[in-house]
């Protein structure tokens, strides 16, 4: 019975250290950190990290509060999934219906515009699906559908790929067969991949400047549907609900401070010699 007394109590003991290990284990890891003092909170989102403009605003923000931020390099579906489960402090994301469900919800606060660029749909330069005369995103869809021509899709539930969707359901296509290339991958990565088998891919403005000069086959065919605009808001949790969330809720409040919009707005002129973002003044009249 000793023996089987011990054998529990170190189960026991097995069971507690996983308890606590796993959800650690759970949490994403940073993408990278900004700012090497402070308190440290984690913001999860996609392309403005991979773009650099997350590191440009977090520097400013560190500076002036003694923070250091943690970023959590995830597309829009994933970042409210981490922002739900309480393993991170804030998001930035593309995604209004979700996030207005995540507020409704009560698990989310403090929903802020803080900026826009644009969806641009990209692909061969000889347009073999002839979108460059397309009316609309979804007729552009139609005509890619009907030729068959290779489509990218990124299928990680991304503010890009529910946007994606959408444009699908309004062209009244369930897309579907070889010609339809699921990548499950970023945004810079699936745009390369485009260019790499060329074929056709719905790229934001933003990562189509930054990586445009790297790319051989493919280039925009199709922007301008009121559709294509692309809104970015900041959440946060709720008071109280991680150790962070009073940093994470003063970083909202410096993303709407005019300092932060004259980043937003200016982002990548130095880099690229054009902005890759718009201010939330400009994206106002597009938020929904």
């Amino acid at each position: 019975m000793n023996g089987i007394n011990k054998l529990k109590h170190l189960f026991s003991a097995l069971l507690i250290v996983l308890l606590l290990i796993l959800p650690a284990m759970a949490q994403d890891t940073c993408k990278a950190t900004y700012g090497t003092h402070g308190a440290v909170f984690r913001l999860a989102t996609g392309s403005p990290g991979e773009l650099g403009l997350l590191k440009e605003l977090a520097d400013t923000f560190n500076a002036k509060n003694g923070t250091t931020m943690c970023w959590v390099k995830a597309g829009s579906g994933k970042s409210l999934k981490l922002l739900k489960a309480k393993q991170v402090d804030i998001i930035m994301v593309h995604a209004p219906a979700a996030e207005k469900k995540a507020v409704a919800d009560g698990w989310a606060v403090k929903r802020s515009l803080i900026g826009s660029n644009e969806f641009y749909i990209v692909g061969p330069k000889d347009d073999p699906a002839g979108i460059a005369s397309a009316t609309s995103a979804a007729d552009a869809y139609a005509k890619i559908a009907k030729a068959k021509v290779k489509f990218l899709s990124r299928g990680d539930n991304s503010g890009t790929n529910k946007k994606e969707l959408r444009i699908w359901k309004t062209a009244g296509i369930a897309p579907s067969g070889d010609w339809y290339l699921v990548t499950r991958d970023f945004m810079m990565a699936t745009l390369k991949k485009a260019d790499a088998v060329n074929g056709y891919f719905m790229t934001d403005s933003s990562t189509w400047v930054a990586g445009k000069k790297g790319l051989n086959h493919i280039k925009v065919l199709f922007k301008g549907d009121p559709i294509l605009i692309n809104t970015y808001h900041g959440l946060c949790q709720p008071e109280g609900a991680t150790p962070a969330q009073a940093h994470a809720s003063k970083f909202i409040d410096f993303l709407n401070s005019d300092q932060a919009q004259r980043i937003m707005g200016d982002y990548g002129k130095r880099l690229y010699g054009e902005a890759m973002y718009n201010d939330a003044a400009y994206a106002k009249q597009y938020d929904h």
